[in-house]
Formats: structure tokens, C-alpha cells, sequence
């Protein structure tokens, strides 16, 4: 099936991922490019959308598409940086903002006659983010929407489906956002909305089948989401043509190897279950930066995937679980390099010595569309609606180096943490949670006796797909119960806090 596209040209901005979400909640189908990358078969796309950029219009840096293609052809959606450009280069003038504009604002004027605010009304809430303002329309641009401090908010240039917004309607804060995307692709681009989970499933089990054939497929699974319905697909696909290697690292939560290794058998999945515990913490035995931490393990799964993998007669693809943020976000947008705030567990390819053509069944999905298509395919709703956990486990959550008694004591305070929260109806409530044990000794009294021991963090955050997240305001009665339990049951710990960071500037995870 041939699905309607919709092209996102991404600046740089932050937001550009949301745009995305939000037309795929529309059940339609989209991608990001780069400005400057636009695919050659750009014919394809039904409409296209032009994101933020944290660069100005008016710099040296300036960002410029090539829209000979677009522009006036296809129904175009200018946001924000894509407003001020299609302004500064077509007539109209862009200025320096008086003061930077950023946050709620609400529509003062909206043209009412304009199938582009259908359903929206006069006092909405719309977020702005922006250092640049547009003082003047590009030529042939009429006015349709105003705030109270920005009186060039929207337009629409005519004789052309083209429109110009300097707010952000992708963001949770611009309340009728979804509605005003809604009405530019459905209403005026004519796209239609056949993106939905039940479809993927069918076109991804006959595409697998087309490529794959009787070929052996080896997939490493990790116990999270990602890796379980990639599982899934396949096997509707190929059945038991896929091989399932299930490692356990010795730095999964507590009985968690045994349990997930249940839960697969009972899915029908061909798996196989290694114990490498010894040989991870062999090889991380006297590291403590966490940089290497990460190279260790993921050089020794590698190691004990490829011991695995060999023992399979003629297998020839691996399959892995990367989803639609794992392949945009390896893209800058403007084409320099991106900071490296930590590297990824399963991020920089294959080693050579492996041979192995890779499928990735869901590298087109988010990770909310990744449950939902679970969900489509009747898997367990325990897996699909798994916490995130790193890829290196607890080594990342053991500040220091990483000791079998170090990992003993943070999988039973996890044990605690996160069966408590399940306990107390919190855990579907919050995205991500874990415990982090600290290199830091503290007085405490325990019977009349003087201790020193470790100190235990709490973290619980929200989010919708880890790039931003708040610390969850969890219960004082269910932190006091935690931090009791704890104490008193895990040897070893006597001080529990909590972590009441934001990301940014914090991370989820502390390494």
C-alpha cells in the first residue's frame, strides 16, 4: 500500500521530533530530512512542513532550502524559523525582537473566513519560542492570525497553499496545535489518514517475507519494548527462521533473567537464554568511568552475541530493534557535528568480522507507535508498558566500579522501588524509574549500634519520549514507606534520597 507522505524539513530545532508525533497521531505518515537533504523523490509527498531552527534568518549561518520544488507546488506549512524565512527572502523584513519571545501567548485576532483556523477561536493558547519577529509579510502574504505582542503571528500567501506560523503548534502548551495540523494536512492538503498500527503490521510482515525469504534472522533481545515487538513482527513473518538471543549481563534487575526468559517461551518466540554475568563483570572489574563502562559491555555483548550467532548454521541477517529517534537524531541538521552527551549501547554499527545483513523492522516508528503497534499484534500489555532501562543496566546506575556486592545491593533496592510503585497503582504513571547507588558513605544509627554505609537515590521521572522530563512528584507517605523498606531490608544502605532534577539540565540516567 502506498501511503500519502508528508515531508518535515527539519532546522535544528528541538521541537522538530514533535512535529512529527503529532501528524503521526493523525495517523499519518511522515518523515524528517535535513533542510539541505531533501529526498530526491520529493514528488511523493503529499505536503511539506518547515520546522524551527535555533539559527536566525538574519546571520551569517543562515539556513537555505531549496524550495523550487515545494514552494507553490505542494501545500507548504512554514513554522517558526520557516515563517521568518519565507518573510526575510520574499519581500518581507525580519528583526530582532525587543525582547526574546518565548512561551504562552494567545490569539487576539484570527481571520475568520480561513479554513486554517476551522475550529480554533479567538483567545487560544499558542507557545512561542523565538529571538526574531517578522515586522513585515513577505509579498503577496495576507494577514490571518495576531497575539497580543506579535501582530504578524500567521499568514497565508495567496494564490498559493502556502501559510506562515511564528508560533509552535506541536507543543503540548499550543492547545488547539493538533486541530490546526489537522485542518492544513487533512482539510486543505488533502492527506488521507491511513497510518494506523493494524496497517504497519501487514505491510511490514509482507515486506519481511519479500526480503528476508528463508533466510535465518539472529535478533539479541534485551527485554525491553523495542526489541519485543521487532521480535514479534518477525516472527509473524518468518516464524522459526528467527533465533532469539536473550543475554543476561548480570546487571538486569533482580530475577528479572529468569522472568523475561518466561515470558518470551510463552509468546512462542524461539529463544535462547546465555548467563554471561561473569564475563561482563570480568570485563568491567576496576572501571569507573562511565564512558568506558559502556565500551566494556558493549564490547563483550558483542563478543558473547557473535559466540552465539556462530553457533547458528548459515544465518544471515540480524535484526535490530531501532526505532525512528535512533536514525534522525545520528542526521544534524545542518550538516556539522552534534555534542556527544553519552554513547549508546547499540549505536556505531556492526564490526566487520560479524557479516550479518541488518533488518530493522521499526526504524520508521516512535516509541508511543511501537506500543501501540504491540498492542494491535495482542502482546502482553506487562511488556509493552516496560519502563525504559539502559542498555548497559545497572553498571550506569552504580557510580564508580562495578562490584557483584554493588550490584546485589541496587538490585534489591530497585526490587523494592519499582514493586512498590506497581503496589501503589504509580508505575504506569511514571515513564522511567530505577534506583542509583552512590559512592558516598554516611553516618547512621541503626539499634543503638554507630553505621556507615551506602547511600541509595530514588528517580522517577515523566516524559513522552526521554528527550525531555520532569521528576515525578511522588506521594511523601509512598517515599517514607520506600525509604523504611529499604533501609531495613537491604544490608548495606542506610540513607535513601530523591532525585528532583529535570531534564535539562539533568539526565534521566546519573552516568
Amino acid at each position: 500500500m502506498q501511503h500519502n507522505k508528508v515531508l518535515i524539513l527539519d532546522f535544528g530545532s528541538q521541537y522538530t521530533q514533535l512535529i512529527a508525533r503529532r501528524v503521526r497521531e493523525l495517523n499519518i505518515y511522515c518523515e524528517i530530512h535535513p533542510f539541505n537533504k531533501i529526498p530526491v523523490d520529493s514528488e511523493s509527498y503529499k505536503a511539506v512542513i518547515l520546522s524551527g531552527s535555533p539559527n536566525s534568518v538574519r546571520g551569517e549561518s543562515v539556513l537555505h532550502p531549496d524550495l523550487s520544488q515545494i514552494r507553490g507546488k505542494k501545500p507548504l506549512l512554514a513554522v517558526c524559523y520557516g515563517a521568518q524565512y519565507l518573510a526575510h527572502f520574499s519581500g518581507g523584513l525580519v528583526e530582532e525582537s525587543n525582547s526574546r519571545e518565548y512561551g504562552r501567548a494567545h490569539l487576539s485576532y484570527i481571520k475568520q473566513d480561513e479554513d486554517f483556523f476551522t475550529g480554533i477561536t479567538k483567545g487560544s493558547q499558542v507557545w512561542m519560542s523565538h529571538s526574531d519577529t517578522i515586522k513585515q509579510l513577505p509579498t503577496n502574504a495576507v494577514l490571518i492570525a495576531s497575539t497580543h505582542d506579535v501582530e504578524n503571528a500567521a499568514f497565508k500567501i495567496a494564490g498559493e497553499t502556502t501559510y506562515g506560523i511564528q508560533y509552535h503548534p506541536e507543543v503540548y502548551h499550543s492547545t488547539d496545535g493538533g486541530q490546526l495540523l489537522q485542518n492544513f494536512l487533512v482539510h486543505i492538503a488533502k492527506v488521507e489518514q491511513d497510518w494506523t498500527p493494524q496497517s504497519f503490521v501487514e505491510e511490514s510482515v509482507d515486506t519481511l517475507k519479500e526480503t528476508l525469504g528463508n533466510d535465518k534472522v539472529v535478533l539479541g533481545l534485551s527485554g525491553g519494548v523495542d526489541s519485543s515487538v521487532a521480535a514479534m513482527l518477525l516472527h509473524k513473518a518468518i516464524g522459526k527462521n528467527l533465533y532469539c538471543i536473550f543475554v543476561n549481563n548480570g546487571l538486569l534487575r533482580k530475577d528479572e533473567y529468569t522472568s523475561v526468559l518466561q515470558q518470551y517461551e510463552g509468546m512462542g518466540l524461539n529463544v535462547k537464554g546465555v548467563d554471561a554475568s561473569a564475563r561482563f563483570l570480568d570485563a568491567l572489574a576496576s572501571i569507573s568511568d562511565p564512558e568506558l563502562k559502556r565500551k566494556a559491555i558493549g564490547r563483550t555483548f558483542i563478543e558473547v552475541f557473535d559466540d552465539e550467532a556462530h553457533a547458528i548454521k548459515d544465518v544471515k541477517w540480524l535484526a535490530q530493534g531501532t526505532i525512528y529517534p535512533d536514525v534522525i537524531e545520528s542526521v544534524s541538521a545542518t550538516g556539522g557535528p552534534s555534542a556527544t552527551i553519552k554513547s549508546h549501547h547499540n549505536v556505531g554499527g556492526l564490526p566487520d568480522f560479524m557479516k550479518l545483513k541488518v533488518v530493522e523492522p521499526l526504524k520508521a516508528l516512535f516509541k508511543d507507535e511501537v506500543r501501540r503497534v504491540g498492542k494491535s499484534m495482542g502482546m502482553d500489555p506487562n511488556i509493552l508498558g516496560r519502563h525504559p532501562f539502559p542498555g548497559p543496566g545497572l553498571a550506569i546506575r552504580i557510580l564508580g566500579d562495578i562490584t557483584p556486592e554493588k550490584v546485589r545491593i541496587l538490585q534489591d533496592v530497585d526490587a523494592i522501588f519499582i514493586e512498590n510503585l506497581k503496589s501503589w497503582n504509580l508505575y504506569d504513571k511514571v515513564w522511567q524509574a530505577g534506583a542509583i547507588l552512590l559512592p558516598v558513605h554516611s553516618v547512621g544509627v541503626m539499634g543503638d549500634e554507630r553505621t556507615y554505609e551506602k547511600c541509595v537515590a530514588l528517580r522517577a521521572v515523566e516524559s513522552t519520549d526521554g528527550m525531555t522530563a520532569d521528576w515525578v512528584n511522588l506521594p511523601y507517605e509512598f517515599l517514607q514507606k520506600t525509604s523504611n523498606q529499604i533501609i531495613n531490608k537491604v544490608k548495606g544502605v542506610n540513607r535513601v534520597v530523591y532525585d528532583i532534577s529535570s531534564k535539562p539540565p539533568a539526565t534521566i540516567e546519573w552516568e
